[in-house]
């Protein structure tokens, strides 16, 4: 996973999402301009903020799945060792892969712990950087990502996970216009939205969090410092008027 890049989400992909949070914040997201339209003016997530947030790199080669030739079972047996028997579409179940990859085993082999590593990383790109709406499946297009770990090294890994996370606020916020009501129906890594808010809009954070000056020199994130915090886990319409009508001046341009 180190070679792969993707050791920095290790310790953020506990963070669940804060519904009303989410909600505030797609009601404020614009489609066209991929921004959030503040009273001060539109501010997004960028680049930088994925980077410093999260420690995922923001540049290298382009994540990009070709269809493989072989069938997704016979994939899946490849890279995994092992195949569920309800594969249909090339999706899987997140609740079969920590079932069955729930503990390695002592005397695994190389090749186990590679399939060990491999369903891990299946279950992170599914369960929390590129989660569907359903939040319980993942397709096995993202396998191939990591057939070879030295490769998906070279991967900007953030700058996918800041495009799929556009993407699916603008599906919401279409959706929220349609029905007025956002329902918890949300893909994407919702964490890493809810950092970006902390940390720009001090006044909707969590009560507690560890200062600059405690994060270790070694932390490749500064998202790290929000891990002890709870989230107030408020209404959609206390953060509304957070974002919207209470301190709306209080934007931290530089974190």
């Amino acid at each position: 996973l180190v070679d792969a890049g993707l050791s920095s989400v290790l310790p953020l992909a506990p963070l669940t999402g804060d519904p009303g949070l989410i909600t505030a914040l797609v009601e404020r997201w614009r489609p066209e301009t991929s921004t959030f339209h503040m009273q001060f003016g539109e501010v997004t997530i960028t680049l930088e903020d994925v980077a410093t947030l999260t420690g995922l790199a923001i540049d290298g080669d382009a994540v990009i799945v070709d269809i493989p030739d072989e069938d997704w079972s016979a994939m899946c047996l490849r890279l995994l060792g092992q195949a569920p028997t309800d594969l249909g579409g090339g999706v899987i179940r997140i609740t079969w892969l920590r079932e069955i990859f729930d503990e390695l085993p002592l005397s695994a082999s190389p090749e186990t712990t590679e399939q060990y590593a491999r369903a891990y990383a299946l279950s992170l790109m599914g369960g929390v950087l590129f989660s569907d709406r359903s939040g319980g499946s993942v397709h096995l297009q993202y396998l191939l990502l990591v057939e070879d770990w030295r490769r998906a090294g070279r991967f900007a890994w953030g700058a996918a996970v800041l495009s799929y996370l556009y993407r699916e606020m603008g599906r919401s916020a279409l959706q929220m216009t349609a029905s007025s009501s956002l329902g918890g129906d949300f893909g994407g890594w919702a964490a890493l939205l809810m950092l970006w808010t902390w940390e720009r809009f001090p006044h909707t954070s969590p009560l507690h969090a560890v200062t600059g000056a405690q994060i270790t020199q070694d932390a490749v994130s500064r998202g790290i410092r929000w891990l002890p915090a709870q989230t107030r886990q408020h209404g959609d319409q206390f953060y509304l008027y957070k974002l919207w009508f209470d301190e709306c001046t209080t934007f931290v341009v530089s974190i």
